[in-house]
């Protein structure tokens, strides 16, 4: 098998493992996955060391990794965790990685250069974003009961949403802000359409179907899983996460329905 030279004591290889095993955890947390499948999925590539004496703990913001051999050195890598966000097709894609791995089916080498590829691969560029946000808010207003009208204006204000969203990222802006920045931009934007536009249109549907790229649904769920197997440390932080981005959506919003509603006149849109 190509994976019998792992656990030969070869102080390189086991190295080249814990960096691999260490990348595919990297990769799952920010991609947010499960706590107990980043520990799982690494566990499973530091077994191919043949060494009973290896330890993962894997937090929402870090990573730890302890390698321990039989000649006595240990290898211990630590990582930070700054930027997190959904992507279920890195997980799927790690995890077959590992898979073929596990299984003798891929060498260490090509296993960490595949999984180096992943990390640099950019999956959507910001065209096939903002098209997301505009088809994501459109539907979603028509789902929630709207008309073409508000089908229409929701993807207007999602369009604007995406600009401000994607031109935010890349000044590096905080989430909060890019999420407050983003719901004001939505509420002003419809509020805005109804006054000069199109004053049939229902307020409600328009801003409820373009604020859904924004809801933390996925950090949400994901919290909801890791409490439930006992992590509570990083349930916790992802469910306070997802209060903050609900706060900042919130923000915005109400924001956006006092000011605007003040300069268009006749008081705030509650």
């Amino acid at each position: 098998m190509k994976n019998e030279m792992i656990s030969d004591g070869n102080e390189t290889n086991r190295k080249l493992l814990v960096e691999t095993a260490v990348s595919a955890g990297e990769i799952m947390l920010v991609s947010g996955a499960e706590i107990f499948r980043v520990e799982d999925t690494v566990k499973r590539i530091l077994q191919l060391s043949g060494s009973s004496g290896t330890q993962t703990v894997a937090l929402g913001t870090s990573l730890f990794v302890r390698l321990d051999s039989s000649d006595g050195k240990t290898v211990t890598v630590f990582r930070r965790i700054e930027n997190h966000s959904s992507n279920l097709n890195r997980i799927c894609r790690v995890n077959e990685i590992s898979r073929c791995l596990c299984q003798g089916e891929i060498s260490l080498a090509e296993a960490y250069k595949k999984l180096d590829e992943i990390r640099r691969d950019i999956q959507y560029s910001p065209k096939i974003k903002a098209i997301g946000y505009v088809g994501v808010s459109a539907f979603f207003a028509v789902l929630l009961g709207g008309t073409w009208l508000e089908g229409l204006g929701a993807g207007i204000a999602g369009a604007l949403l995406a600009c401000v969203c994607i031109l935010a990222a890349k000044v590096r802006m905080n989430d909060f802000f890019i999420n407050a920045m983003g719901a004001f931009t939505v509420g002003a934007a419809a509020l805005l359409m109804q006054s000069w536009a199109a004053r049939g249109m229902n307020l409600d549907m328009v801003i409820t179907g373009a604020i859904m790229p924004l809801v933390p649904g996925v950090t949400f769920t994901t919290a909801i899983r890791d409490i439930l197997n006992g992590d509570y440390a990083s349930g916790t932080s992802r469910m306070m996460e997802a209060v903050v981005i609900a706060l900042a959506v919130a923000v915005g919003i109400g924001g956006a329905m006092a000011l605007v509603g003040w300069l268009l006149g006749g008081g705030p849109r509650w």
